[in-house]
């Protein structure tokens, strides 16, 4: 068994009133060197939840978390920092509308598939 450790990530349009969506989730894996994210837009319930929000950019900030989570160049200036350090990076405290739970641990046999069954469980 490995020590794994999530965040699942959240669209709260509006932080004022901290309600939010979850629409992905983000595994870390040290002993397996995993760090990945898996992250589903459903637009109808995210427009009847706020007819405001702009899918275009949240789309682009998910998609940002990938490329932190792949790490190298495409990354950015996160992507290169070792891979502990871009989990704490991504799952770090923010008031913007993309923000994550807190991190919560867990033991897995393969990360991967931890990855593919808390996104079923706490996304879809």
């Amino acid at each position: 068994m490995h020590l794994f450790e999530y965040a699942v990530i959240r669209v709260m349009p509006r932080v004022d009133r901290e309600e939010f969506l979850n629409v992905g989730v983000i595994v870390y894996c040290r002993s397996q060197g995993f760090l990945q994210t898996k992250f589903a837009l459903n637009e109808p319930r995210l427009r009847a939840f706020s007819a405001e929000l702009d899918m275009q950019e949240l789309a682009d900030r998910l998609s940002a978390f990938e490329r932190i989570c792949a790490g190298r160049a495409q990354g950015g200036t996160i992507g290169k920092l070792p891979i502990a350090e871009r989990f704490r990076w991504l799952t770090a405290t923010r008031s913007t509308v993309v923000q994550t739970s807190p991190v919560h641990p867990g033991l897995c046999v393969d990360a991967g598939e931890t990855l593919a069954r808390l996104f079923a469980q706490l996304v879809l």
